[in-house]
């Protein structure tokens, strides 16, 4: 891989990370955590990577505090 492409791909994987890290400040700002939340590794794989953020799993008392805050429910 080129020296270019290879920045490139990084590039589009901090993103990806940042990305990540701005859910989960806002996520916390609401009250809520997802414990699974991270980059999809199967996504980060190959030369050119379109990396996905995972929300993984979370119990049904997260998954109604996550719907309330999107809702705008106060906490």
């Amino acid at each position: 891989m080129a020296l270019v492409e290879h920045s490139s791909a990084a590039r589009t994987v901090r993103e990806a990370e940042e990305a990540r890290d701005e859910l989960r400040a806002a996520l916390k700002g609401a009250g809520v955590t997802l414990p699974s939340l991270a980059l999809d590794g199967v996504s980060l794989v190959g030369d050119f990577p379109r990396p996905l953020v995972d929300l993984g799993r979370c119990s049904p008392q997260t998954a109604r505090r996550l719907a309330g805050a999107l809702r705008g429910d106060v906490r």
